[in-house]
């Protein structure tokens, strides 16, 4: 493990840029824009979602009024010029895109907010009106995970309309409500939308050094992130070129249904990251969302504590972007055939408790385990596996019908006139707005997952898609509208998007035919 070493701040010259209405003075050292607000200067709305990639959208900026991603713009560049993050906006406008994302559930983590709405800012500031489609295209440059986008544009309408005035909700049903679909505690209010939700990087004091992951799995310690990533001798991740593998085979029979999957990154934006004091506890990677499950055995906590201990100071454990997709568990790749009576056989990626996961919902399907070279899987993610059996099932029968999940909750869906319709029963929805916003993010998902997302994983395992845009996210103007009808009898609440997803996830594998591989294409 490398020695930390601090630059030579006397030998650095200074670059000069006024950063919300205050003028500002940095070592010019080749830093990127987002370590400088970030990292010196302790703005902490602006995110780090992919950096140096430039895809997440996260980091926006506006320069000179311009939106820009602050992770490949060098702060040189915008010496004399004038930089306004989401904390630099007017405070009543601020309050208000806050307000208007609450409104409508546009927010859920709230980690891709701050830049969506530095974005939505430059655009409404242009005269943009509420039903442009320019407001679609604009989240091209964005990825949000949790909301699938319809509820972000409708947030977007709610403020240019002038109707963002803050709903009468329980904010505590609707973090209730979001721990159920969420899987970890989560805060809801228009502060949690506009990038304040205590994310674990974001409470990390600014003199801590900074650990990062080399080549070789090892934790290297720099004064600063960029010293950090140049002491490991980090290369940005690429999207190759390759096409995306189903890995296993079919098994042999005569089935009324086939299908086969690949690997498939949960995408979570806020990256694993962790920090501590010496002789302290870590801070959790899950700080405000539960990352679809992805995060629960991060070795980032352990790590922070291990080398606070050891350099006697505070340290921010950091994975780059690269690092979550190369090392964060995916969703078991598997290969199955069913007949219309429900029965069949699943080949699945070795994955602790597939079996039971399977049988629960479909158990007239074989599960077989076989190993598989590639990244981690795990059965914490969104359904994992037993969503697919549902739809291999339906596939072979030829309809979904009420779709039950493990926990109970129910679910039926269709896509009919180019829109995705779901009702949902979960029991008390606890918050209408709330349970919403999942159950149309997890629809968005399901529908994405099968018609376009994969990674290229070689035969070695090597996974060679490392980039967010690579992960075959639909984006916002390719995603059908969403309508969700919410049960809303007294029951006791449980958990309603998984229920959701598994249903939308069928539904679509049969509009489009019902096609032996995913994605569909």
């Amino acid at each position: 493990m490398a020695t930390p070493t601090g630059p030579d701040a006397g030998a650095v010259s200074q670059l000069s840029f006024t950063v919300d209405a205050r003028e500002v003075a940095v070592a010019d050292d080749g830093a990127s824009l987002l370590e400088v607000l970030r990292d010196r200067l302790g703005l902490r709305s602006v995110k780090d979602g992919c950096s140096p990639q430039g895809q997440c959208g996260c980091c926006t900026v506006l320069v000179d009024g311009q939106p820009r991603v602050s992770c490949v713009t060098p702060a040189r560049r915008v010496a004399g010029r004038t930089v306004t993050t989401l904390d630099g906006l007017d405070a009543g406008t601020r309050a208000s895109w806050g307000d208007a994302f609450v409104a409508t559930g546009g927010s859920q983590c709230g980690f891709c907010t701050p830049g969506i709405v530095v974005r939505f800012a430059a655009l409404h500031e242009r005269g943009t009106e509420a039903d442009d489609p320019r407001v679609a295209r604009s989240l091209h440059a964005h990825l949000c995970r949790c909301t699938g986008w319809q509820t972000v544009v409708e947030a977007y309408g709610c403020f240019a309309l002038g109707s963002s005035d803050p709903p009468r909700r329980d904010w505590s049903a609707a973090a209730a409500r979001a721990l159920l679909e969420g899987g970890a505690a989560q805060l809801v209010g228009p502060e949690i939308a506009l990038g304040e939700g205590g994310f674990a990087d974001d409470t990390a004091p600014l003199d801590a050094l900074v650990a990062v992951l080399d080549s070789a799995g090892t934790w290297v310690v720099g004064e600063t992130r960029s010293e950090a990533r140049a002491l490991a001798g980090t290369v940005p991740g690429r999207r190759t070129t390759a096409d995306v593998p189903q890995p296993l085979a079919v098994p042999s029979g005569d089935w009324d249904a086939t299908l086969a999957t690949s690997w498939v990154e949960p995408g979570y934006l806020e990256t694993d990251a962790s920090w501590c004091e010496p002789g302290g506890e870590p801070v959790s990677p899950l700080a405000n969302g539960g990352a679809f499950g992805a995060k629960r055995t991060s070795p980032v906590a352990q790590a922070a504590r291990d080398l606070a201990d050891r350099y006697g100071r505070a340290v921010r454990v950091l994975f780059s972007r690269e690092d979550s997709v190369r090392l964060g568990p995916k969703r078991p790749p598997l290969a199955g055939g069913a007949t219309a009576a429900g029965e069949g056989v699943l080949v699945v990626a070795r994955t602790p408790g597939v079996e039971e996961a399977v049988a629960s919902v479909a158990s007239g399907l074989a599960v077989r385990q076989v190993d598989v070279a590639g990244p981690p899987t795990a059965l914490d993610l969104r359904a994992a596996v037993w969503a697919e059996a549902i739809a291999l099932v339906a596939g072979a029968r030829g309809s979904v019908g009420a779709v039950t999940a493990p926990n109970g909750a129910s679910a039926e869906a269709e896509l009919a006139g180019g829109r995705i319709r779901a009702l949902v029963r979960c029991g008390d929805p606890l918050d209408v707005v709330a349970l919403r916003s999942y159950c149309i993010g997890a629809a968005h998902m399901a529908y994405s997952l099968v018609t376009s997302e994969g990674l290229a994983v070689d035969e070695r395992g090597e996974v060679h898609d490392l980039t967010v845009r690579s992960f075959g996210v639909v984006r916002a103007t390719e995603t059908p509208p969403i309508e969700i009808e919410i049960d809303d009898r007294p029951g006791e609440p449980v958990n309603g998007s998984d229920a959701v997803f598994a249903a939308v996830m069928a539904a679509t594998w049969l509009d489009r035919g019902c096609p032996p591989t995913w994605p569909t294409g």
